[in-house]
């Protein structure tokens, strides 16, 4: 159990919270590990399938402190809550916000996109030297250093997409340089998604929807309405705000696809081919993918703006409790999440 910006985080799957006076206990195989006065918490959110005792859902009710149950897997189950209150206005709040402050939002979060997505092809060059040289990688960077300073002298959003759209073009054309391991079998040439037509897009596509949905689920715990987003349109059935905050965490899932194919985890066999061309993963591919990814959650690393060492999988979590934070104006601007 961990406390982060005054939410409770579960992530021991065997862990049962349950209630003591005016205190939240923490009990794992019946003994307590941790206990925290009411008066230091706002929300709860449950990565366990155990639960917690009526008792404390009953005082959680009363002091109107939200329980989320979200799966191991990070898909959201159900929310325990009092009558509803504050969410209505978090979510006015968060339409004003959009409607007057969306361009500097969408800006932030696509100069973090660059930085991270610029930092992972540093990576890669400071791990192979025999690619230092490569031209083409050394563009690519030069890109997104100056998409960088371009974002913010935009004057409106529809400007900060081309943006991106122009950044997305050039990072994915140098995107199979980044597969080190010439054994590897699958290539990729451009950016497909509806459908994906090779297998490593297929892959793309898998991990970017399973993060999504993280997003989309912590956005929930936290009250923000994740159907409304302040860059992607909005979209009848598409999680929009879920879709904004996960732009700055693609360089996680890149990294973590890169990594599956470079130890040749994930090979040709892990796909099936559609008469229509298109390619997914099959049941065996999916079940590596999910294995590896919920290992790689598991993994810790220090959050930039909290400076607090915290599991990967929690990141969705702190990056929609912020952006609430700063939607209720409890902090001046919204921090997204920058690669190191």
């Amino acid at each position: 159990m961990r406390k982060l910006l005054n939410t409770i985080y579960v992530t021991n799957e065997q862990a049962y919270l349950t209630l003591d006076g005016e205190n939240l206990v923490c009990k794992i195989d019946g003994t307590e590990k941790l206990r925290i006065p009411f008066e230091n918490i706002e929300n709860i959110v449950c990565f366990n399938y155990i639960g917690c005792s009526p008792a404390l859902m009953g005082k959680c009710v009363g002091k109107t402190i939200p329980i989320n149950f979200i799966s191991p897997q990070g898909r959201f189950l159900a929310k325990v809550c009092g009558e509803t209150k504050g969410n209505v206005f978090l979510r006015v709040a968060q339409i004003d916000r959009f409607r007057e402050n969306g361009r500097e939002l969408a800006q932030n979060v696509m100069a973090a996109k660059f930085s991270n997505t610029r930092q992972l092809i540093r990576r890669t060059l400071h791990d192979h030297e025999e690619l230092r040289g490569d031209p083409e990688l050394g563009r690519a960077v030069e890109v997104l250093t100056d998409a960088i300073d371009k974002v913010f002298d935009a004057q409106d959003i529809n400007e900060i997409v081309g943006i991106e759209g122009y950044c997305a073009k050039v990072y994915f054309s140098v995107f199979d340089k980044l597969i080190t391991n010439r054994k590897v079998p699958l290539s990729f040439e451009f950016r497909t998604k509806r459908p994906p037509l090779d297998p490593v897009n297929a892959l793309l596509s898998f991990v970017y929807t399973l993060a999504t949905s993280e997003y989309a689920a912590a956005l929930e715990t936290v009250g923000l309405d994740s159907y409304i987003g302040f860059c992607h349109t909005l979209r009848s059935g598409r999680s929009s705000l879920a879709c904004d905050l996960v732009e700055e965490a693609r360089c996680i899932v890149e990294r973590f696809v890169i990594t599956l194919l470079n130890l040749q985890i994930i090979g040709e066999g892990d796909f099936e081919r559609q008469i229509s061309g298109a390619v997914w993963l099959n049941d065996e591919g999916r079940k590596k993918v999910l294995s590896r990814w919920q290992e790689k959650k598991r993994s810790d690393m220090v959050h930039p703006y909290l400076k607090q060492k915290i599991p990967l999988g929690l990141l969705p979590y702190v990056q929609s409790n912020l952006l609430a934070k700063y939607v209720r104006g409890d902090i001046e601007d919204y921090p997204p999440f920058l690669q190191k």
